[in-house]
């Protein structure tokens, strides 16, 4: 569908060009903006509300800041369509997300004005620190540095920990809450309750913007009149709140709330907060997905909705006259709740992704066993721990990615406690547009050499459901399942639970030319290639290693006896992953065969989709082809 033409946005690809527009065409502008965000993402899926949301603040942004001299940090990056438009790749917009095309979050590597790569939540205040005191050493005075935080990112431990160092440095930050009690799904916790209790004391708000109006008077008389009601605002909100101002007490001058969605009045704040040093929080109330109505109503949904008719918001779903397999995050979901009703031990733990890990299942039908404690992975993990410690069975849903920030916990707070949690780690491998901060490459092999920790991958659902059923047998330990993002290909997957023997995995098809040996749900991309060799007269056996650690030193023997040339497939990084495993097996046993990894090569995988990447990585279908019919081809010759 063709987009609209645009007064004002058609004529601006820099922000040096945004700032030709008078204020008064600025609410044109982010109109115009809103629209163009609207036709691309209509029709080339990407996140929605979250940029919808930030539309003003955006254009006022870069209408006042001097960017990119100025260090511009979104938090994740959800939020950042509008500041790519505005920043040199309108004409290239369609591109986001695609393979080879630009990035769907802020990248250094891309663009100048993106100040900082982010793509997880909560590191804008640490960087941003980081920028503003380079700033100040540099004695680049004239820089400012401006981190946008959303209020669902507020609640990870990172994000106070650059509060509470800011505290002490003095330099010259602002933060910018962008609060619109959402993330992906709405927010949790105490301090969504805080913040919620400031944005809705209609008698605080009033109060304040009565008496800072009335100073600003009379600080015509006294120039120092509003800096002395910055020391007696905090009085008045410990009155009226009945509580202090948290971000005060980290020694930041707090502002606010504004309307978000007021870009004249965001223009006129902004210009005075840059006369203003020292760290300063500006808090803003915006509404994600302000502009598209059924974005407004369903926040979550809209989150990240696909493509969708742009006048009517119908969804545009392929259509499909065959059965569908559910997702592998689907069969996790209902199968944690079959668990649950058997076994009253079993609690459900997300950090923040209900609906993206299927959690919420449980969360509605066992609502007092299953928690999401914000985007707080760190805490998710050591929650899991004393929850274990003391007799219960955790199912902690974290994506591989995520998981990566919680390394240390998983460590000494899991498994040097040897205690049993369920690690279910969703979108283990190459997971398509989100690009490189969302792969789940790294859990393979950064679980391995853990302790007390098994690792299980399964190649399909019904492994799946078997893998969480034999994880919360009694005994079991630490306990990573990982899956990948998408859908499997089995129907019919409800089956009668069964044990699969921990370290045990199996042999799918006898053949004596060359062995390909699978762990996960990529083993499927091995089934059709070995369907092809066959066709051409070759015999190849398959594996499914099923668990990484303890690895079936049985099933090692058998094979590496008899096959002198060995493929490992693994949908994760070559290093330290399965490769790695059986090749350090049949060093340590005396094996001479050759063995030929497949994954993800030692690099930075960017965007595209699934398919995409396992061709660029070459384990597709069409890569384990090749590398099997040029072993043989040397075997042979």
């Amino acid at each position: 569908m063709a987009k609209s033409e645009k007064e004002f946005l058609d004529k601006i690809n820099f922000p040096s060009d945004l700032k030709k527009v008078s204020e008064d065409d600025l609410i044109q502008v982010c109109e115009e903006l809103r629209q163009e965000i609207i036709e691309e993402v209509s029709c080339n899926p990407g996140h929605f509300g979250a940029s919808l949301g930030v539309v003003e603040l955006t254009v006022a942004l870069h209408y006042v800041l001097n960017t990119p001299y100025d260090n511009l940090i979104w938090d994740v990056g959800h939020q950042a369509y509008g500041h790519k438009i505005l920043t040199g790749r309108k004409d290239i917009f369609h591109t986001n997300r695609k393979y080879k095309g630009i990035s769907g979050f802020p990248n250094r590597n891309e663009s100048e004005y993106d100040a900082f790569t982010v793509g997880h939540s909560s590191t804008s205040i640490s960087a941003a620190l980081g920028m503003a005191t380079a700033a100040q050493l540099s004695g680049e005075t004239d820089r400012k540095t401006v981190a946008v935080i959303g209020d669902g990112s507020m609640t990870a431990g990172l994000a106070f920990e650059g509060l509470n160092n800011a505290a002490n440095n003095n330099a010259d930050l602002l933060v910018i809450l962008n609060d619109n009690n959402m993330a992906i799904d709405p927010n949790v916790g105490g301090l969504n309750n805080y913040l919620l209790d400031i944005t809705t004391s209609q008698t605080y708000n009033k109060v304040k913007n009565d008496i800072w109006r009335f100073l600003g008077k009379l600080n015509r008389l006294n120039p120092n009149t509003q800096k002395i009601f910055q020391k007696v605002e905090q009085g008045i909100k410990t009155i009226l709140l009945k509580q202090s101002n948290i971000f005060e007490a980290f020694n930041f001058r707090y502002f606010g709330p504004v309307d978000g969605h007021d870009v004249n009045h965001m223009v006129k704040v902004l210009s005075d907060l840059q006369k203003i040093s020292g760290p300063k929080l500006l808090h803003v109330i915006t509404k994600k997905g302000k502009g598209f109505k059924l974005a407004e109503q369903n926040q979550t949904y809209w989150h990240a909705p696909g493509m969708f008719d742009k006048v009517t918001g119908e969804i545009l779903q392929p259509e499909s006259t065959s059965p569908q397999a559910p997702k592998f995050q689907e069969v996790f979901g209902n199968t944690l709740v079959e668990l649950a009703e058997m076994n009253d031990k079993i609690v459900g733990i997300t950090p923040a992704m209900p609906t993206g890990s299927s959690l919420n299942i449980m969360m509605e039908k066992m609502p007092d066993r299953a928690f999401d404690v914000g985007i707080a992975e760190q805490h998710a993990v050591t929650f899991s721990g004393g929850l274990a410690a003391k007799g219960k069975l955790p199912f902690c849903a974290i994506y591989s990615s995520f998981m990566q920030r919680a390394y240390d916990q998983v460590i000494h707070d899991v498994a040097l406690q040897n205690v049993n949690v369920v690690f279910c780690l969703d979108r283990g491998g190459v997971v398509g547009a989100d690009g490189a901060t969302h792969h789940g490459v790294y859990d393979l092999a950064f679980f391995r050499c853990i302790p007390n920790m098994t690792i299980a991958s399964p190649l399909d659902a019904v492994e799946l459901r078997n893998l969480m059923f034999t994880a919360q047998q009694e005994n079991m330990g630490p306990f990573s399942i990982r899956y990948p993002r998408g859908k499997g290909r089995i129907l019919d997957w409800q089956k009668p639970f069964e044990i699969l023997p921990v370290g045990k995995g199996q042999k799918l098809k006898d053949g004596k030319d060359l062995a390909i040996l699978s762990i996960g749900a990529i083993g499927v991309e091995a089934v059709d290639a070995i369907e092809e060799l066959e066709k051409d007269g070759y015999s190849i056996a398959h594996y499914d290693m099923r668990y990484l650690k303890p690895i079936d030193t049985e099933l090692l023997h058998e094979v590496l006896g008899k096959h002198d040339q060995i493929i490992t497939l693994e949908d994760g990084c070559i290093i330290g992953g399965l490769g790695s495993a059986v090749i350090e097996f049949a060093n340590d046993n005396h094996y001479q065969a050759r063995v030929k990894r497949l994954g993800v090569p030692d690099k930075w995988v960017e965007q595209g989709t699934q398919q995409e990447l396992y061709r660029e990585c070459g384990y597709d279908k069409l890569g384990i082809i090749e590398s099997a019919t040029a072993i043989l081809a040397k075997t042979e010759g």
